[in-house]
Formats: C-alpha cells, structure tokens, sequence
C-alpha cells in the first residue's frame, strides 16, 4: 500500500485532472491484471495501445491512470500525463516496492551473443562463495525456491520492480540479469540501481526493431555509459564497440582481452584441443575494489563449458567475481563446477561420436561456434541447421554467409537444412524467401543443401551417417529448439542397449524444446 501523491514524486507529471491523494494497492500494465485500488499505465506499444484498455481497467477497479494523451471520456477518475509511459512505469515500481535494487548488488550483463552464458557463469561463481543470490535472464528467473521459465530476455520494469523486492525480502544479496537491446530502449531496466555493468560483444542483431546498427549499438552502450562514477564496467577490449566505450562512461573499468594481450585482465595459454577451454588469466596492473587489493599475478582456469565463446564469457565472470572480492580459488572451483547453459554450445552426446548443439542466433554467434570447433580434434562435420524464420532476408543471408565463409576452412561441402514445420510457431514459420536466400549463397558456395521439411528427418539423416569421432552440430533458433530432444530419442531407438538415464541426462533441467 501507498499513497498515491508519494508516488507521484517519483514521476515528471505533464498535467493532471481530478486529482486525489489515494490509497494505492499496486500498479498494472495490463488491464486485465488491474486489482481495485491499482493505478493502470497506458502504454503504447508496436501493436497496441494501452490507452484502449482503460474501461477494461476501470472495471477491474483502477483507482488511476498515467496517460500520454489526455483521456476525454474518463474526467471522473484522477488521470496523470506524462511524456513517456514506460519511463513513468519503471520509476513507480521502483517507488511503490521502495527502491528494491538498492538493498542489492545488482549486476547487468548486456552483449549480442553470450548474455545468458554469462549470466549462469557469474551466478555459479556467487554461489560456489555461498552468497544468496538471484538471476534473472532468457532461460528463467531464479531466487531462493522460486524459479519459473522467462517470457521476455529482460522482464517489464513492474514485473522486474517486483521481482527485486521479492528478493530483497528474502535476503538475496547479489543478483546477475541479463540485459537486452530493447529493454533499455524500452526502458524496462529504468530506475535499476546496478553496481556492475558489461558489454562483451555486439553484431548485428535486431536491427529491424531499432532501425540501424547505430541505434542497436547505442541501446547496448546506454547500459554502459549511464553507469555512475561509484559503479564498475567491464569492456572486452577484443571489441572495437566495447572498447570505444572506456572514455564515455564516468564508472570505474575493468578491462579484459583474450586475442589482443591488452587489458587489466589477459588470457594465455588456451588450450581448446578438447573443446573445453584451459587457460591462464593474468592481471596484469593492480586495482581496488572495497577492502580487496589485486596485485599483479596468474591464476589457472579449467572449463567444463565447450566453445571458444566460453573462454570469453568466463572472462567477464571473472572479472565479476573479483569485481565482488570472491577469492580466486572460488572463482576457479565455481566455473570449473558449472556445466553451461541449454542450447549454448551444449555437448548433449560425447561417447564415439559428439552431439554438440547450439543456438546458432546471428552472424557473430556463428562464427565464435564454427571457430571453436575449428580448433577442435574430430573427422567430420555433419551440420544439421534450421533455418532462422521470420526474421527477414537480412539476417538470413548473413547467417549464410558465416556459414559460407567457414565451409572451407571446416571441409564442409553438404548441409542438411530444415524449416522445423511442425515444431515452430507462425511468429517462427520460415518464408520462401528465407529458403531461397539461404540457398542462394549456398548455391554460390558450391555446398549441397539437402532441405527438410520436418527437423525429425533432417536429424534422422545427420545421424545415420555419423561416425566415429564425427561432430554432429544441431544448429538453429526456435526451430531447432527440440533438436536435441529428436536426436537422443533417435539414438535410444537405434541404441536399445545403451543406459536411457544416462542418455537423457543432458535434457534433465531443460526448458527449451522439451514438451
């Protein structure tokens, strides 16, 4: 409960109509979850507009409106206008649940690819130091006993409010979330109080939301460059957009680098013959953080994780955890102890041949997969990759075109392609002209397309001629969601003698693709 002028303050109000200090019982984006006494935000979409749904609230018992435009039919109820509705959303939350992300040591992880990775690695290392911790991000938000698969990267700002307060009360100290694009330009991180932010890399990616790369980037760099001076940001000096970053931001940086050499953090001796990564991090000037000095020095680090994008996510988790004074040795036990995220270059089947299976998003995500499995020992590659749908021709042909640039250097002269029919959504379904751009460039390639409706067969295929030592990469979005589920029931019918428990483990705790 508050009072509604107490949480005006938090809020510029344009102008106001029948105005009344009320009792306020939450807030709502949504009328159809308006309880009596809320106060209902308009907000105004892509496709719809809150401001037609203010009888539904006012049924439901709104007690108030927040407008962009002012409602003439509704003079009888206090109605506030404000410039932006989203923005004015996030700091009522923040105000109605007090302030809930100050009370924690919130960390904001935004990057093209690796976000999630990122995330689950950070929260490993917080929890191998025994801290209470929250995550919140694409797979599921996550504190004490609570835990349920997400709907959106970033949550809206009244859910994420919410959230946050959850945790607080229940004595979360740390949490790790993920970042998007278009939840800062949503402004559905607005009024969060974050200790440490990170932009590890950034490609193409929704530009079609954005309308330019300039856009997208500056979405991404607002994380970053809003950060005050009692705040820290972690750049990838690898990455001309994070690096140009270290001069626009008044918080203190940490900065790593895996290829360049540069940076307070470096990393040397990878060793990826295995697909999973050994490496040596050294820090390389001394820094501060609270009553902890880093002192020039080496520390080994061993990845149960596969792929070279490992190797980078691990940096921005270690320079996390030292960042929240974990010791060393925590950080080293906590990563080696974490066995990844689903979809992320996943290995779901390593016995005399591997299955690796990955979420193959963007030009930048494909070429850090097909880089790593360059580095690694196998014969032959089968790829098996479902073709991203409804995402337009210009992602599709940059996907192409990554995979079009790396078929030599991998031996890759076939792929087995499919649109997944039967296990995507309209929102997801592939368009002629994605199949067409998508043969296009395989076409100019010189590589065959053997093309399936259905991922059952196209994985039916994969498999049948794998062998041994072979990699068999399950590539692909929404489509390939189910991919790994297909393969492993494929295997177990083929396979009647192998240990079922065993076979299936790597689907245990997943979301993706599973029912």
């Amino acid at each position: 409960m508050a009072k509604l002028n107490e949480l005006l303050k938090s809020i510029h109000v344009l102008e106001a109509w029948n105005e009344k200090n009320l009792d306020i019982t939450g807030l709502a984006y949504n009328s159809r979850s308006v309880q009596p006494g809320n106060v209902f935000v308009c907000i105004k979409g892509f496709k719809t507009d809150g401001h037609t749904y203010i009888p539904e609230a006012v049924t439901n018992g709104a007690a108030a409106i927040i407008v962009e435009d002012y409602q003439e039919d509704w003079k009888e109820i206090p109605q506030y206008r404000v410039e932006d509705s989203r923005k004015a959303l996030a700091a009522l939350s923040d105000a109605f649940y007090d302030h809930p992300s100050q009370a924690l040591k919130t960390i904001g992880i935004t990057a093209t690819n690796g976000k999630t990775s990122t995330s689950f690695m950070t929260n490993a290392i917080l929890e191998e130091h025994k801290l209470k911790t929250g995550l919140i991000g694409t797979v599921v938000v996550k504190f004490g006993d609570y835990s349920e698969p997400t709907k959106l990267t970033t949550p809206e700002s009244l859910d994420l409010h919410h959230y946050f307060a959850q945790m607080r009360d229940q004595g979360v100290s740390h949490v790790t979330m993920e970042v998007s694009s278009s939840a800062l330009d949503l402004n559905r991180v607005g009024s969060v109080d974050f200790d440490i932010v990170t932009l590890n890399n950034i490609s193409r990616e929704h530009i079609d939301l954005h309308g330019s790369f300039e856009e997208y980037f500056n979405s991404k760099a607002s994380l970053i460059r809003n950060a005050g001076p009692d705040k820290w940001a972690v750049l990838n000096l690898d990455d001309s957009y994070s690096a140009s970053l270290i001069e626009e931001t008044e918080a203190q940086v940490l900065t790593f680098s895996v290829e360049t050499g540069d940076g307070d953090l470096i990393c040397k001796n990878l060793d990826l013959s295995t697909g999973r990564a050994k490496f040596t991090v050294e820090v390389r000037k001394p820094f501060t953080v609270g009553g902890t000095t880093y002192q020039p020095m080496e520390f080994d680090i061993v990845l149960s994780t596969p792929g070279y994008h490992s190797v980078y996510n691990s940096m921005v988790a270690v320079s996390i955890g030292l960042l929240n004074e974990v010791p060393i040795p925590t950080i080293q036990e906590g990563l080696k102890a974490f066995g990844g995220v689903e979809r992320r270059f996943e290995m779901v089947f390593e016995e005399d041949f591997k299955i690796l299976d990955d979420h193959f998003a963007n030009y930048g995500n494909i070429n850090v997969t097909l880089s790593t499995l360059q580095q690694m020992d196998y014969k032959n590659l089968k790829l098996v990759y479902a073709i991203r749908g409804s995402r337009g021709v210009t992602v599709n042909r940059e996907n192409a075109q990554a995979i079009k640039e790396w078929a030599p250097k991998l031996g890759l002269t076939e792929v087995i392609a499919t649109l997944s029919q039967s296990h995507v959504s309209e929102k997801d379904e592939v368009t002629e002209e994605e199949v067409r751009v998508f043969q296009e460039m395989m076409d100019e390639a010189g590589i065959k397309v053997d093309l399936y409706k259905e991922l059952d067969d196209a994985i039916h295929h994969a498999l049948s001629e794998a062998g041994t030592d072979d990699v068999v990469l399950l590539a692909g979005c929404q489509g390939m969601d189910p991919g790994a589920k297909i393969a492993l029931e494929q295997l177990n019918k083929a396979r009647p003698e192998m240990d079922e428990e065993k076979l299936f483990k790597p689907l245990k705790n997943r979301v993706a693709g599973i029912l």
